[in-house]
């Protein structure tokens, strides 16, 4: 009989505090840009072989207030084909998804065969803001770590992979964003009251991060946490993690040409298919 893959957690897990800022940087424009060049080529190739052979890809944004995952998240689908890729912005949940269990709205955006989730924020919200403002009881927090890892787990026993990404900074750095969020137009939307107060809790959160890292850092589905200071270098990061994880072990070249389309091609508009 057939049984679930087991649950292994990863040793040692990512904390915060191990996360190294110095070199974290990418300070040339045209290397940015060079590195952006071509790692968005590659994640098309990605895309494209994931359409092909019918596979699923679920890519998990978590970080802090201003990590700049809105900016990751747009350099990951600039180049992508639309109709493969959808983004989930995730918020408080509805008063009829509170009176549901937590990760059924969740299950709802799960991507189909050949298309790739990319989630901004998640199912990580409930051992992260309901544990610290207290919408989640303690026993509801400390169960959902076991829940969560047999969700992903279940997920990946069907055939899905599973990116999961923590993009941290530090607090002198959230503030400066902050603040050039709150002098300039374009982006004052971004800065909210409640962006504010959980900065307030600056402690909590990082307890509540360290130990989300700890134990749901699995074999299967581990964090990558990308020192997210300086935002050139996050972007290629991300774009780096997404493309290798989702390459592993997998074929990502183009399909060969299909004979049929070849024949018609030639027999009713004359054209050859390059050998």
């Amino acid at each position: 009989m057939h049984t679930p893959s087991p649950i292994i957690l990863k040793y040692p897990s990512p904390q915060l505090d191990s996360i190294a800022f110095e070199d974290a940087v990418l300070a040339d424009k045209n290397d940015y840009l060079k590195k952006l060049k071509k790692w968005q080529k590659r994640i098309l190739e990605v895309q494209q072989a994931y359409y092909h052979q019918n596979r699923r890809a679920i890519i998990v944004f978590e970080g802090w207030d201003a990590s700049g995952k809105g900016g990751a998240i747009r350099r990951i689908t600039e180049k992508l084909d639309p109709r493969g890729f959808t983004v989930h912005p995730i918020s408080a949940p509805t008063s009829i998804e509170q009176s549901k269990h937590y990760l059924q709205r969740f299950q709802e955006k799960l991507p189909p065969a050949g298309s790739i989730a990319i989630f901004d924020r998640s199912w990580y919200g409930r051992v992260l803001v309901e544990r610290v403002e207290e919408f989640a009881s303690p026993q509801q927090w400390q169960r959902a770590y076991q829940e969560i890892n047999e969700f992903e787990r279940s997920l990946i026993d069907d055939g899905a992979r599973i990116i999961k990404i923590f993009m941290h900074i530090t607090p002198d750095e959230q503030l400066r964003r902050f603040t050039e969020r709150l002098n300039n137009p374009v982006k004052r939307w971004k800065l909210t009251t409640e962006d504010i107060r959980n900065r307030e809790r600056w402690e909590d959160y990082t307890h509540a991060i360290n130990d989300m890292l700890h134990y749901t850092h699995t074999e299967i589905a581990a964090w990558n946490v990308i020192a997210a200071n300086h935002k050139w270098y996050t972007r290629i990061e991300a774009l780096k993690c997404v493309v290798k994880q989702l390459s592993s072990e997998v074929d990502i070249t183009p399909p060969p040409l299909d004979p049929e389309v070849t024949a018609a091609a030639y027999s009713s508009l004359g054209i050859k298919a390059k050998d």
